[in-house]
């Protein structure tokens, strides 16, 4: 080990801890307390989670009547349903009796109803009231009434979206407006038939990071040369540090000798049938705030719904998604899966290696975007702006031409 000059160590470390060298290049992040302060956590739970729209299941998994499966939304627990008509439905999982946990387990199937294991009160797959002990000495009860409380259900590429709002945003402006305001159209994201796909793999990850760590590092790529050596190699262009998500419209090409989205480059699957030409060979990246990634390529989609947990950690699930004709098959998707598996574990050991920093007194303050990170920018615009900072940006947050002096609060 060398050691450090002293004139070294009583230099600036960089222009934003010089308020008389202002640097345009870089702009400030939000500050550290933002991915560690239970309380900023649970204002998130309340005004994200809780309030706007929710992927939670993927619809086939839900694929016959009595099937069910619960979801944590925020602070709540979700149990979403497949009716005897073949509708899904959604609904808090709580007895409307005493409070019990009305489905304890994360997934099965009934034959007919839901029964809550406390005191037997029991409910239809439409969440009515239809039997508990003693219930008919009880003609006043109103059975519609004390029914299960419903959630609202909306279903967009083959998953159901939940809303826990009393009066839920337009589903239009705030989930499919993430493809128009990425694509340029929501039909490009349509196109891949992500509805019609069958699940050729599902791995779960259990990161020790906040979830907004997850998701400034999947809208970048600035770390891509870095840490993603197999990533870089199908798409040489995000060596270069900018993201797919850096630019409307625009998907990075595979590398000239590369034949398929593989760890190695090797051919994947035919391309499915509506994917347009100018999409051929191409990645695209598209985030739905707050929780969901959708990763496209020709032959197959990769979809990630984070679910946070606590303020330093997040579960993620990944879907690998084919045509029908590939998982029937019982074809080999190994090489695609791992190569956006290695990604994932790279994206969140860098996650878990950043998480303890945000408690440390150097990122009190926050730290700084360079310009292929300053579409970051604009996520912790709209995130201070939902929690109720001013004009849509926190009150603590500062731009490194403004001066640092005075305690932080």
């Amino acid at each position: 080990m060398t050691s450090t000059p002293a004139s070294a160590a009583t230099s600036p470390a960089s222009p934003a801890a010089s308020p008389g060298r202002p640097s345009p290049s870089l702009i400030s992040t939000l500050p550290g307390r933002y991915y560690t302060d239970p309380e900023i956590f649970r204002q998130e739970q309340e005004r994200l989670f809780e309030s706007m729209w929710f992927c939670a299941v993927r619809s086939a998994d839900l694929a016959r009547p009595g099937a069910f499966r619960t979801v944590r939304v925020g602070r709540e627990s979700v149990l979403v349903t497949r009716t005897r008509t073949g509708a899904l439905r959604a609904f808090l999982n709580v007895c409307r009796h005493r409070g019990a946990r009305l489905c304890t387990e994360e997934a099965g199937e009934v034959r007919r109803n839901l029964q809550c294991p406390y005191h037997a009160w029991t409910y239809d797959l439409d969440g009515k009231l239809i039997a508990a002990p003693n219930l008919v000495r009880m003609p006043d009860v109103d059975r519609a009434e004390y029914g299960l409380v419903g959630v609202a259900l909306r279903e967009w590429l083959g998953y159901a979206w939940v809303c826990l709002a009393d009066e839920p945003p337009s589903f239009e402006e705030t989930v499919t407006d993430a493809a128009v305001e990425r694509l340029g159209d929501v039909a490009a994201v349509e196109r891949y038939g992500t509805q019609d796909l069958a699940l050729g793999k599902r791995l779960s990850y259990d990161v020790r990071a906040n979830w907004k760590l997850i998701l400034e590092n999947f809208m970048e790529c600035y770390h891509c040369a870095t840490i993603h050596p197999e990533l870089t190699d199908v798409l040489p262009e995000f060596a270069d540090g900018y993201a797919a998500q850096y630019y409307v419209g625009h998907g990075a090409a595979f590398g000239e000798e590369v034949r398929g989205f593989t760890v190695d480059g090797s051919e994947g699957f035919g391309r499915l049938p509506e994917v347009a030409d100018d999409q051929d060979r191409r990645y695209y990246a598209i985030t739905v705030k707050p929780t969901v990634f959708i990763n496209l390529v020709p032959d197959h989609v990769i979809l990630h719904r984070m679910f946070p947990l606590a303020a330093d950690r997040t579960a993620v699930e990944c879907d690998w998604l084919y045509a029908p004709e590939v998982v029937e098959s019982g074809a080999d998707v190994s090489k695609s899966v791992e190569l956006f598996h290695r990604v994932n574990v790279q994206d969140f050991e860098a996650c878990e290696r950043t998480q303890p920093a945000m408690a440390s007194r150097a990122y009190r303050r926050g730290g700084v975007l360079v310009p292929t990170e300053h579409h970051l920018g604009a996520f912790h615009e709209w995130l201070t702006g939902m929690l109720g900072g001013r004009d849509g940006r926190s009150p603590h947050r500062r731009r490194l031409d403004e001066p640092a002096g005075g305690a932080h609060p």
